[in-house]
C-alpha cells in the first residue's frame, strides 16, 4: 500500500497536463468550436517552454521555469489564432483546420530546433520543475486551479452563460445581442493558452529536453477526456485521473511485483486502448453541445 501511495506524485505529474489541456478543449467545444489541434498546440507549447528554459536558466535560475511556462502558453495562443481564424472567420472545416495544425507542429518545431540547436531537438537544460511539498509537482496545483476556474467561468459568470449559449444555439444567442464570433474567438484562444501551458508543464516535469516524442499523443488523450467527461469540469477531472493513471502505469508498472510478469507493451498501449474504448462506448450518446463543429453565419437560421 505504501508503494502505491508513493507513486501518487508520478501519477499526478502525468494527469496534470492532460487535465489542463482537456479543460481548454472543453471550453472551446462548449462555445461550438471543435479543437482537435490540442496535440499540435501542446507541441508548440512544449518546444517554446523548453527552448526558453534552456536559454533563460543560466540567467534567471529556478525562476526561469515560470517564465518558460508563460512563454509556452503564449506560443499556444499564437498558433491557436490559425485555428480561430479558419474556423470562426472563414467557416472552414474545423477538423481539417485542427489536423493541419497538428501536422504543422512537428515540422515547425523540428525546423526551429535545427536553427537554434543544430539538431532535431532542443539541447538538454540543467534543471526542470522540481517537486514541491509532499513530493508533488507544482503542475498538480496549476491543474486544480485551472479546472476550478473553468467551473467558475462556465457556471458562475455571465460570460460562461453566453459561451454555453453559443455552443448550443448560436442564432438564439446572437438574437439577444451576444457576439458569437467574439465569444468563439476567445474560447479558441483560451484552449490554445491552456494547451501551450500543458505542453510546457509536460516537458519541464518529465524530460530534460524537447523532442518529437515529448507530447506523444497527450493532446489526443485530452480530446477523449473531454468526451468521456461529458464536457463538464467535474467529469474531465475524473476522466483525467483515469487516463493519467493508465499512462503512468507504463512507467511505474515494473515497481510492482505482481505486474512484472506482464509485457511492457501492455502498459504502453493501455491509455490509447482506453481512449478508443471510451470513444466507442460513448459514440452513440450525444452529450456534446448541439452546435459543436457547426460553422456560424450571421443571419442564418
Amino acid at each position: 500500500m505504501n508503494n502505491i501511495f508513493g507513486k501518487i506524485p508520478t501519477i499526478l505529474m502525468l494527469v496534470s497536463p492532460i487535465l489542463i489541456t482537456a479543460t481548454g478543449g472543453m471550453i472551446c467545444e462548449r462555445s461550438g468550436i471543435v479543437n482537435i489541434a490540442l496535440e499540435g498546440l501542446m507541441v508548440f507549447g512544449a518546444f517554446a517552454a523548453a527552448t526558453a528554459h534552456f536559454f533563460l536558466e543560466p540567467v534567471l535560475g529556478p525562476s526561469s521555469v515560470w517564465v518558460s511556462l508563460s512563454i509556452g502558453a503564449i506560443a499556444g495562443v499564437l498558433f491557436s489564432l490559425i485555428h480561430a481564424f479558419a474556423s470562426v472567420s472563414l467557416n472552414a472545416d474545423q477538423t481539417v483546420s485542427g489536423t493541419g495544425i497538428n501536422l504543422l507542429a512537428n515540422g515547425v518545431t523540428i525546423f526551429l530546433a535545427q536553427i537554434f540547436f543544430k539538431q532535431d531537438r532542443t539541447k538538454q537544460f540543467m534543471l526542470g520543475m522540481m517537486p514541491g511539498k509532499w513530493g508533488v509537482y507544482p503542475t498538480a496545483y496549476i491543474a486544480l486551479t485551472v479546472v476550478f476556474l473553468s467551473w467558475l467561468l462556465l457556471y458562475r459568470r455571465r460570460f460562461g452563460l453566453r459561451l454555453r449559449a453559443c455552443g448550443e444555439n448560436p442564432q438564439a444567442a446572437a438574437s439577444v445581442g451576444i457576439n458569437v464570433l467574439a465569444i468563439r474567438y476567445i474560447a479558441v484562444l483560451l484552449s490554445g493558452l491552456l494547451a501551450g501551458l500543458a505542453g510546457g508543464c509536460l516537458v519541464l516535469t518529465t524530460n530534460t529536453q524537447f523532442n518529437s516524442t515529448t507530447v506523444n499523443g497527450h493532446g489526443f488523450i485530452a480530446l477523449a477526456v473531454v468526451s468521456f467527461g461529458r464536457w463538464r469540469p467535474q467529469g474531465i477531472a475524473a476522466s483525467s485521473i483515469l487516463f493519467g493513471t493508465a499512462l503512468a502505469f507504463s512507467i511505474i508498472a515494473n515497481d510492482f511485483t505482481a505486474l512484472k510478469s506482464l509485457p511492457t507493451e501492455f502498459f504502453n498501449i493501455m491509455p490509447y486502448a482506453i481512449t478508443l474504448l471510451t470513444l466507442v462506448l460513448f459514440s452513440g450518446k450525444n452529450y456534446a453541445p448541439l452546435s459543436a463543429g457547426k460553422p456560424y453565419e450571421k443571419g442564418s437560421s
